[in-house]
């Protein structure tokens, strides 16, 4: 039987088939749902919608969006794929320990702190930040929006229960990041799962929200908002760092991913480098 692939792809002609279907399906997804995708980078895109054919067992792209377009349990299951749910806690510890030297002892000066993590997906980095905050001193008088376009993942995020098998990793990155005691003085666990501390969970509002739709709701001191513009087009991006730089308070703090920058951006001049290496800037 033929791979996927080939059925889709490798002549001239089946991929420009396949790329007007897949416009078609993202303008559908749009009118029918409200969600933008259309921006997303392309390439990424082709592969994570040849990723749910399979799943669904669908032989083209048009198949998959009458699925889509009929049946909004199948959209909720769809968005997983249009969306990328990998993370872990303390994820590139260099990053949280830029945070701790860096924008920490700026956050301190103010009485109170509002922070955004945008598309914190399944929500490994909000529990990190909310640690990291609270032996900081800060996690009292800070509130942080905790933001993604999936609401199955925000669901996950707001749990705060992840595998125990994951918990060896968190914790070594947590030791890296230059975490001041132990990952499990944070979390309960048993024999399937680790249940992060509630108390860290009252400083923390989730919600729906779309970078490529959705305007700024509120003035935040530091946003954190990683791995995720490198799946968007150069459109995109350019509103999503005009988002940021609304949203920031004068001097605050964006945080981008390892393989981010805001350098082919129209917002770049409005933002200087704080830790250049760690993609950590700060509004001018």
């Amino acid at each position: 039987m033929p791979s996927l692939d080939a059925k889709v792809s490798g002549t001239p002609a089946l991929d420009a088939l396949f790329d007007l279907e897949l416009k078609l399906l993202l303008e559908g997804v749009y009118l029918r749902y409200q969600h933008d995708f259309r921006g997303y980078a392309v390439a990424s895109m082709r592969r994570r919608v040849r990723q749910a054919m399979d799943h669904f067992g669908c032989e083209t792209v048009s198949q998959l969006q009458d699925k889509v377009l009929h049946q909004p349990a199948v959209f909720a299951r769809m968005l997983r794929y249009f969306t990328v749910q990998v993370s872990e806690m303390f994820r590139d510890p260099e990053y949280f320990r830029a945070v701790r030297e860096h924008v920490a002892p700026v956050l301190r000066t103010y009485p109170s702190v509002k922070i955004w993590v945008a598309g914190c997906s399944s929500g490994e980095e909000v529990w990190s930040l909310a640690i990291l905050l609270d032996e900081e001193d800060l996690l009292s008088r800070t509130l942080i929006y905790a933001t993604d376009i999936n609401t199955e993942a925000l669901r996950t995020a707001e749990s705060g229960i992840y595998p125990v098998d994951r918990i060896a990793q968190f914790s070594r990155n947590y030791r890296e990041s230059g975490g001041t005691r132990s990952l499990s003085d944070y979390y309960t666990s048993n024999l399937h799962d680790a249940r992060f501390d509630r108390r860290l969970r009252e400083h923390v509002v989730f919600a729906d929200h779309s970078l490529a739709t959705d305007s700024v709701f509120s003035e935040v001191h530091f946003i954190s908002c990683r791995n995720v513009l490198i799946y968007f087009n150069r459109g995109l991006q350019d509103r999503a760092a005009q988002l940021f730089h609304e949203a920031l308070v004068r001097r605050g703090f964006l945080g981008l991913g390892s393989r981010e920058s805001l350098r082919f951006t129209s917002q770049s001049s409005l933002f200087a480098e704080v830790a250049p290496q760690q993609r950590i800037y700060q509004r001018l």
